[in-house]
């Protein structure tokens, strides 16, 4: 049996147009909506699979505001069995704030008999690009860390994680408990269902509040990458702009010569 723990943040949603705030210090989200990252919905997928196949349980931690409850809700929704949200001003926590209220509770429940085998996160945070949370943690509670993984597998103590590397796929064999960073493009996610909805609003979600005087991020400011500029190439009209399309064929790579 394999317990999973997995960490997620409510982040803005990012595939439109984004905005900083006035003070550079986050994303401006009064006209987006919010969600999972990427690789968080992939760690909760991992996490359920983890668990259903070692008759293990899988819970769902945030560390956040009541707001975040949504995206609890959600991961609770496509299978997570329990939920513990550490109420929070995100705004004032830093990666390595977050860390450590993380593994309060970690620490407070295997004082009181449940422990976690595996605790998964997202390799880094969709809104600010924090790389640092599973680093931390790890090192907060003293065990291993795995980052950049695409799929876990379990094989008695053993966790059996692949991400990819400079060479190809690195396969990694680690003893448990371990934290372990994901990264999407492992395994598909799945979405939660109506009946997964209704199932999810029925699970009590645990709420604790953090006594961590929070250091904050030290971050100076976010920065927009430079717009990219859209260029227009005419080659041409009619039959005449045939040899130019084959060179532009050619300089794109699409076909050789």
């Amino acid at each position: 049996m394999v317990n999973v723990m997995v960490c997620i943040k409510r982040v803005p949603e990012t595939s439109g147009q984004i905005l900083l705030s006035d003070d550079a210090q986050s994303i401006d989200a009064r006209h987006v909506g919010y969600t999972l990252s990427s690789h968080e919905e992939c760690a909760v997928e991992l996490a359920i699979q983890i668990a259903k196949a070692t008759d293990g349980e899988s819970t769902v931690l945030t560390v956040g505001s009541q707001d975040a409850v949504e995206q609890v809700r959600n991961a609770l929704a496509v299978g997570c069995s329990a939920a513990v949200l550490v109420e929070a001003d995100p705004a004032a926590y830093g990666p390595a704030d977050v860390a450590q209220a993380i593994a309060q509770v970690v620490r407070a429940r295997e004082a009181a008999g449940t422990s976690y085998d595996v605790i998964l996160v997202g390799n880094d945070a969709a809104d600010t690009g924090d790389f640092q949370v599973g680093v931390r943690l790890a090192y907060a509670l003293g065990r291993p860390v795995l980052t950049g993984i695409s799929t876990v597998e379990m094989s008695g103590d053993t966790a059996i994680a692949k991400g990819k590397g400079p060479e190809g796929t690195e396969v990694f064999e680690i003893p448990l408990p371990v934290v372990i960073a994901i990264q999407e493009g492992g395994i598909e996610p799945r979405y939660p269902s109506i009946p997964g909805r209704m199932k999810a609003k029925r699970i009590p979600i645990d709420t604790v509040s953090s006594p961590i005087e929070p250091a904050g991020t030290g971050r100076v400011r976010l920065e927009l990458p430079p717009a990219q500029p859209s260029v227009v190439e005419v080659l041409g009209e009619g039959p005449e702009a045939a040899p130019a399309v084959v060179e532009l064929l050619y300089r794109l790579g699409v076909v050789t010569k």
